[in-house]
C-alpha cells in the first residue's frame, strides 16, 4: 500500500487532468440521455407473458393505446358530442396516431329500409340536437356492448376518445402532443388522460421533474451537513466534486452505451451522491487526523490506513448492487444493478486517487489544521455522543445487547404483515391527475389493464368465430371482466341486422360476404391481422388483487387447455398475467439479491481481513438493520413493489461500509498490543466520527426522496434513510460489543480510564 500511495503522489498532475478530460467527454453525451419508463419494454425476453404481450403490441398496437377521458354530468347533449367530435378530429391529425376511435367515428350497424346499413354511429355533420335524437342515441349506445364499458360508461357519465399510436413514432411527443392540442381547445367538461402512451409520459415527466427538483437540493443538504461537520471548505469541496464526478461519468456511460434512465435508475444519481461523498470523507477525515497529529507523510499514511477499508467498503457495495442481475424480472432494475455498480466503483476510484492528488497539489490549511487539533482534544462530537457511548458498551455490553435482541425479534413479527404491489396506480400520490384517471378507468370502463386472447386460425371459419364467441362469454362471467372486444362482436351484429338471430352464421360463404363488406373499415386493425390468419379478443381487468388475478390466470388457462385445438389455438396475455408473475419476482428477486449479497460480502470481507468468523462479525450489523427494516415496512404498511424491493440490498451495499470501518479499524489497533478498551476508544474516536457524518449525511440526502412525485421514490429514500441510521447504530453499538464478548471469553482484560 505504501508504494501504490507513493505512485499516486507522484502521478498526481496526470490523474488531475486524465480525470478533468475524461469528465468533459462524458459530460457532454449526457445531454443525449432519454427516458423509458415503459414497464412493457423492460419485460424479460425469457417469459412466455411479456413475449406474448410483446407480440401483440407490435402486431395490434395493444401497447401503445391512448385515452382521453371526457367526464361530466351527462354524454349525451350536443355540446358534449360536438367536443367529442372536435377532439376526434384533433388527434387525427396528429402526426404519429394512425387510428382513432371515439363515439363520433366507431361503427354502427343496423337494420335499414333498405336492409343492413353500416355506417357511423354520429354524423358529426348532423349531430343529435333535440330530445328525441339524444334519448334514441343514448338507447343505442347503452345497449350495445360494442360501445358500453369501452367508449362510455354505464351511467353516461364519461367516454373516452382512444388512440392508436404508429409504430415506431416517438410516443413521449405524441403523447405531449395529445395534450397540448386537447388543452387549446378549452372544453369546460373535465379531461383525463390514460393508457400506456400517456402513462408512460407522465412518468417521465415526474423523472424529469424529481431529477431537476432534488438532485440540487440533496446536494445543498449534504454540502450544509459537510461543512457543520469539518468546518472547512475543502471538507465539502471534496466530497461533492467525487460524488458529481462519479454521477456524471456513470450517467454518461450510460448515454454512451444507449441505454436509457428509468423509473428505477433515476434513483441512481441519488445514490452515487450518498456513496461518493462517504469514501471521501473516509478519506479527507484519515488525512486531517494525519496533519493534527503528525506532518510527515501525512497524505501517504492516511492512503496506506485507508486504502483497504475504502477499498473493501466500495467492493462489497458493488456486490449488493450486482445482486439486483440476479433473479429481477424487470431489465431495468439489473441495468440499475449494473449501473450502480460502476458509479459505486468510480466514487471509490476518485476518492483514492483523485482526491490525495487534489489534497498534495493544494498548500495545506494552517487553521484548519490548527482547528482539527483542538476538536481532537475537545468536541462535541467526540465528548458528548463517541466518548459516553464507548463507556456504555464497555460497562454494559450485555444490555446493549439485549437490547438488539429485542428490537430484532419486534421486527420479525412485522416481517409477516408485507403486502407487495405492482399496481402502477399506486405509484402516484393522492391527487395526481394520473392516478384520477387510473380510478376512473377502474370504476366507469372496467380498468385500465389490458387482456388479450390470442386466435390463431382462419377467422373466416364459422368453427374458429363461435369459439371466440364462446369464449368472450365464458370470460365474461368473471366478476372481474365487465366488457369484451372483437371482430365477432361485428360480425353478430351484422348478422342480426340482416333480420337473422345474432350470431356467427354458419356458412363460411356469408362470413365472407360479411367481411366484404367490412373491408376498409380501420377500426377493425385493432382486432385481426392483414391476411385474417389470427385474431384477439380484448378486454380488461377491474381488480388490482394480485389474490384476483391469480384465479382469473387459472380460470382462463383451465379453459384455454380444453378448447385449444388445430382449427384454432388459443393463447392469452396482458398486464394482470405480467403482475402476477412480477408479484412472484419481488419476493424470489429480494430473496436471491440478498442472499448472494450477504454471502459475497462475508466471503470478501473474511478473505481481506484474514478470518471468515470477522466477517461473519461484520455482516451481523446490516443484517439486523435490515430485519428492522422490513419490520418497519410491514407495521406501517409500505408495500413491497418495483421500488422498494431495490432498498434491502441497497442498504446493505452501503450500509456494510461502516461495519467495515469499524472492524478493519478495532483489528489494526487490536493487533499492536493495544487491549479491548483502547481499541474500542481508538475505533470510536476515529472511525465512529467518519461513520457518524457519513450517516447523517447519507440519511439527509437520502430524506429529499421523500418529496418526490412518485410514491415508490418517496418510500425508498425514506427506507434507505431508516436503514442507514440502523446500520451506523449497528456498527457503532452491536458490533463492538460482539467483539467486547468475544475477546472477553477466556481471558483477563485490565480496564484504563479514558
Amino acid at each position: 500500500m505504501d508504494k501504490v500511495a507513493k505512485y499516486i503522489l507522484k502521478f498526481r498532475w496526470v490523474i488531475i487532468i486524465l480525470v478533468i478530460l475524461t469528465t468533459a467527454f462524458l459530460g457532454y453525451q449526457i445531454k443525449n440521455i432519454t427516458i423509458n419508463s415503459d414497464v412493457i419494454s423492460n419485460l424479460p425476453d425469457d417469459d412466455p407473458d411479456a413475449v406474448l404481450l410483446k407480440e401483440i403490441a407490435h402486431e395490434y398496437g395493444g401497447n401503445n393505446i391512448g385515452m382521453v377521458i371526457l367526464e361530466t354530468e351527462n354524454v349525451f347533449t350536443t355540446d358534449v358530442l360536438e367536443n367529442i367530435v372536435e377532439i376526434t378530429d384533433t388527434l387525427s391529425l396528429i402526426e404519429g396516431i394512425y387510428s382513432v376511435t371515439s363515439l363520433s367515428n366507431i361503427l354502427e350497424i343496423k337494420s335499414g329500409e333498405y336492409g343492413m346499413e353500416i355506417g357511423k354511429l354520429i354524423d358529426e355533420y348532423d349531430i343529435p340536437d333535440t330530445q328525441v335524437e339524444l334519448e334514441d342515441l343514448k338507447s343505442r349506445v347503452l345497449k350495445k356492448d360494442l360501445y358500453r364499458g369501452n367508449l362510455i360508461s354505464e351511467d353516461g357519465t364519461a367516454t373516452v376518445i382512444l388512440f392508436t399510436v404508429s409504430e415506431g413514432a416517438d410516443v413521449t411527443k405524441v403523447a405531449k402532443t395529445v395534450k397540448k392540442k386537447v388543452e387549446s381547445l378549452n372544453i369546460q367538461d373535465k379531461i383525463y388522460y390514460a393508457g400506456s402512451p400517456m402513462l408512460v409520459t407522465s412518468i417521465s415527466d415526474l423523472i424529469n421533474s424529481d431529477l431537476i427538483r432534488l438532485i440540487p437540493i440533496s446536494f445543498f443538504v449534504i454540502a450544509l451537513i459537510l461543512f457543520l461537520s469539518f468546518r472547512s471548505v475543502r471538507g465539502v469541496i471534496l466530497p461533492m466534486t467525487t460524488a458529481a464526478i462519479a454521477i456524471i461519468w456513470t450517467i454518461g456511460i450510460m448515454a454512451l452505451t444507449g441505454f436509457q434512465m428509468s423509473m428505477i435508475s433515476n434513483n441512481i444519481p441519488i445514490i452515487l451522491l450518498a456513496v461518493g461523498s462517504a469514501y471521501t470523507i473516509h478519506v479527507v477525515n484519515r488525512v486531517n487526523l494525519e496533519r493534527a497529529t503528525d506532518t510527515h507523510n501525512t497524505i501517504t499514511k492516511a492512503l496506506v490506513y485507508i486504502f483497504i477499508p475504502v477499498m473493501l467498503a466500495s467492493l462489497t457495495t458493488m456486490v449488493g448492487f450486482i445482486s439486483f442481475i440476479f433473479g429481477s424480472y424487470l431489465t431495468m432494475i439489473r441495468e440499475f444493478g449494473i449501473f450502480t455498480a460502476i458509479g459505486t466503483f468510480f466514487s471509490a476510484l476518485l476518492a483514492l486517487t483523485f482526491v490525495p492528488a487534489l489534497i498534495y497539489v493544494l498548500p495545506p490549511n494552517k487553521k484548519a489544521i490548527e482547528r482539527q487539533r483542538r476538536r481532537n482534544k475537545k468536541s462535541f462530537l467526540t465528548d458528548y455522543v463517541l466518548a459516553p457511548l464507548k463507556r456504555l458498551l464497555y460497562i454494559h455490553p450485555k444490555y446493549t445487547l439485549t437490547t438488539w435482541i429485542m428490537l430484532i425479534l419486534i421486527s420479525i413479527g412485522g416481517i409477516f404483515m408485507i403486502t407487495r404491489s405492482v399496481n402502477i396506480r399506486d405509484y402516484f400520490r393522492k391527487g395526481n391527475p394520473t392516478r384520477i384517471a387510473e380510478d376512473i378507468m377502474v370504476s366507469k370502463f372496467g380498468g385500465s389493464k389490458p387482456i388479450f386472447v390470442l386466435f390463431k386460425g382462419d377467422m373466416q371459419d364459422p368453427e374458429v368465430l363461435n369459439l371466440m364467441l364462446q369464449t368472450e362469454e365464458y370470460m365474461k362471467k368473471s366478476p372481474d371482466i365487465l366488457s369484451t372486444q372483437s371482430v365477432v362482436d361485428i360480425i353478430a351484429d351484422m348478422t342480426e341486422a340482416l333480420g337473422e338471430e345474432r350470431g356467427i352464421p354458419d356458412e363460411r360463404e356469408k362470413i365472407e360476404q360479411l367481411w366484404f363488406l367490412l373491408d376498409g373499415q380501420e377500426y377493425l386493425q385493432r382486432f385481426v391481422n392483414s391476411d385474417l390468419s389470427e385474431g384477439i379478443i380484448l378486454s380488461k381487468f377491474t381488480s388490482p388483487d394480485n389474490k384476483s388475478k391469480k384465479e382469473f390466470a387459472r380460470y382462463m388457462r383451465d379453459y384455454i387447455d380444453a378448447n385449444s385445438s388445430d382449427v384454432a389455438t388459443i393463447r392469452i396475455t396482458g398486464m394482470p398475467f405480467v403482475d402476477v408473475t412480477m408479484d412472484k419476482s419481488l419476493v424470489r428477486s429480494q430473496f436471491a439479491s440478498l442472499t448472494i449479497a450477504i454471502i459475497a460480502v462475508i466471503i470478501i470481507v473474511g478473505l481481506i481481513l484474514r478470518s471468515f468468523i470477522n466477517g461473519l462479525y461484520a455482516t451481523i450489523p446490516i443484517v439486523a438493520s435490515i430485519i428492522i427494516l422490513f419490520g418497519f415496512m410491514g407495521y406501517v404498511g409500505i408495500s413491497l413493489n418495483i421500488g422498494t424491493v431495490l432498498v434491502a440490498s441497497v442498504a446493505l451495499g452501503i450500509g456494510i461500509d461502516y461495519s467495515i470501518h469499524v472492524m478493519s479499524h478495532f483489528s489494526h489497533t487490536y493487533k499492536k498490543g493495544q487491549d479491548i478498551y483502547r481499541a474500542l476508544r481508538d475505533t470510536m474516536m476515529i472511525s465512529g466520527k467518519a461513520i457518524i457524518i457519513n450517516v447523517i449525511s447519507v440519511s439527509m440526502g437520502f430524506l429529499v426522496l421523500v418529496f418526490s412525485e412518485m410514491v415508490p421514490l418517496e418510500y425508498f429514500g425514506l427506507l434507505i434513510a431508516i436503514s442507514m441510521i440502523f446500520s451506523g447504530l449497528g456498527a457503532l453499538t452491536l458490533l463492538p460489543v460482539i467483539l467486547i464478548l468475544v475477546k472477553r471469553k477466556g481471558k483477563f482484560i485490565k480496564t484504563h480510564n479514558g
